[in-house]
């Protein structure tokens, strides 16, 4: 006798891209079938996904694509999982303004037991729906500023790619958009097996993001804080980082002490004078890595070291990985530019 499938309940808000949506339905759809079978539908797999809403009507998601939903969350009372897809968040745009009644199905789930996982902007449900306030979570590298903004009391680990938190250890948050790929994959790993789990990886051409977001991550900075010496000072940095003596000059041009300096640029900024400079210079080195084929001291030389093996490390600190394996990781292979 067969087991009874897992049921997977996907919500869909107008602010969803559909393709992490369509991406987890298929992907939790196939598994468990063998893959002579996939393409006809047959036999059983180890999950029913579903696609769950407020009411069935066709939506339009902030694509323009629109999708049928196939049950309303009043004929949803139970559940197995529940997998919150990306919503995206604009500029000018709340998280407030998300489905408040969908918001209060996903908490009522969670209340109940059952396990929630959110694929990059899902984050942003699970904390208007109150779940991570004191817990860790991630998301996407540029929604910080709106965790900051919204919900200071959520430890934003925004370097990690994956996180598993919440009061009874029930919620998993991914970062960035294809992370969905790693929830998929762990979810059929814990319901189905670690076999399946690579199974459906090589089917798929999955591949656990094990680097987490540091690669991807871009500098966030903070210009609308109005402080205007420290603005100054961050239109000084953005033309003259390479500069050896850049953090006494800055001091000097500021007129503030060096302690008064500091603290005042660091909640202006969020970053320490140093760690601010250094951040830029790593971001200019991925920009040069990306766009040309400049060796390691030259590149180091460029952003303002002359040790390259500093330059290296402070590399590998800030983006988890080295300057080679960035550049073949983030650089189409060359054959294809021919």
């Amino acid at each position: 006798m067969s087991r009874p499938r897992i049921r997977v309940s996907i919500p869909i808000f107008a602010e969803c891209d559909p393709s992490i949506i369509y991406g987890v339905f298929d992907t939790l759809w196939a598994a468990g079938r063998q893959w002579e079978h996939v393409l006809g539908g047959g036999p059983e797999g180890l999950f029913e996904p579903r696609l769950v809403a407020v009411k069935v009507d066709p939506m339009e998601l902030i694509t323009g694509v629109r999708i049928v939903p196939q049950d309303t969350i009043d004929a949803t009372p139970s559940t197995d999982l529940v997998f919150v897809p990306n919503v995206v968040m604009g500029a000018g745009q709340s998280p407030h303004d998300l489905d408040r009644d969908l918001i209060a199905w996903i908490r009522k789930m969670n209340t109940a037991g059952v396990p929630i996982y959110a694929a990059c902007g899902g984050s942003i449900v699970l904390a208007e729906a109150a779940l991570l306030d004191g817990h860790e979570a991630t998301t996407h590298f540029s929604y910080a500023p709106l965790f900051e903004a919204y919900y200071p009391s959520v430890r934003l680990k925004i370097e990690r790619i994956m996180v598993q938190t919440g009061p009874n250890q029930s919620l998993y948050c991914a970062g960035g958009a294809s992370s969905w790929q790693d929830l998929a994959l762990l979810i059929i790993a814990k319901y189905g097996g670690m076999q399946e789990a690579i199974r459906m990886s090589k089917i798929f051409l999955y591949q656990w993001h094990r680097d987490g977001q540091l690669p991807y991550v871009s500098m966030i900075r903070n210009v609308n804080h109005g402080d205007t010496v420290i603005l100054n000072c961050q239109q000084w940095i953005a033309e003259n980082y390479d500069r050896q003596d850049i953090i006494a000059e800055l001091v000097r041009r500021s007129g503030l002490p060096k302690r008064s300096f500091d603290r005042r640029f660091r909640a202006a900024t969020g970053y320490s004078p140093l760690g601010y400079v250094q951040t830029l210079r790593i971001e200019e080195a991925k920009h040069i890595l990306e766009t040309s084929d400049d060796v390691g001291a030259d590149i180091a030389r460029q952003v303002g070291y002359e040790d390259e093996a500093s330059f290296r490390r402070l590399f590998r600190r800030l983006t988890g990985m080295t300057p080679s394996t960035y550049r073949r990781t983030l650089r189409p292979p060359r054959a294809l530019l021919l």
